[in-house]
């Protein structure tokens, strides 16, 4: 048995040999895409929309190109801010307090804490008067006026500062630093 080809009336050509010859490509004009003058001579014709479309754009690349400060107004500058006014939430409060050394202890901004101390003889208690209230200022004591104690100012909410004067009248006052 022998594998060699065997000649057949249809034997295969080789490749490339059934596409038909060459030939020279016609000339022809350049392909064009209508509309292109037509949509200019339109939107010409249309002024508005044309006017309304450069605005928008010239808006546009205003806003991009504009200042990036958020917090300032537009428009006119302004010489001052105006504040809202709200109501005062702290009040300072003058404090005459019984130990005057011990006011020149403190400096602005320790904390304190007032104590009312009732007079023993009647049998009255000590209380807190104001917890961790701010020492505002420490005046300077006047000469000679050392037995009444000494003055501070504290930063105390409004409702404390009514204690405050209450208990300045019938307690003697005391102060613990916090």
């Amino acid at each position: 048995m022998s594998f060699a080809p065997s000649p057949s009336p249809l034997s295969p050509r080789p490749p490339g040999a059934d596409a038909p010859p060459t030939c020279e490509v016609p000339h022809f004009a350049p392909v064009r895409v209508r509309g292109g003058r037509y949509q200019l001579r339109r939107l010409v014709r249309h002024r508005r929309r044309a006017v309304a479309a450069g605005l928008a754009v010239t808006a546009a690349a205003l806003v991009a190109a504009g200042p990036q400060d958020t917090d300032r107004a537009r428009g006119h500058p302004v010489a001052e801010p105006v504040r809202k006014h709200r109501a005062v939430e702290t009040v300072s409060a003058p404090v005459r307090i019984a130990d005057g050394a011990t006011v020149r202890l403190l400096r602005p901004g320790d904390r304190v804490d007032v104590i009312a101390a009732e007079d023993a003889a009647t049998g009255g208690d000590a209380h807190v008067v104001a917890r961790g209230v701010r020492v505002t200022k420490v005046p300077e004591p006047v000469d000679g006026v050392t037995e009444g104690g000494a003055l501070v100012v504290l930063s105390v909410p409004r409702s404390t500062a009514a204690r405050l004067a209450g208990a300045s009248t019938t307690a003697r006052l005391a102060v613990t630093l916090c």
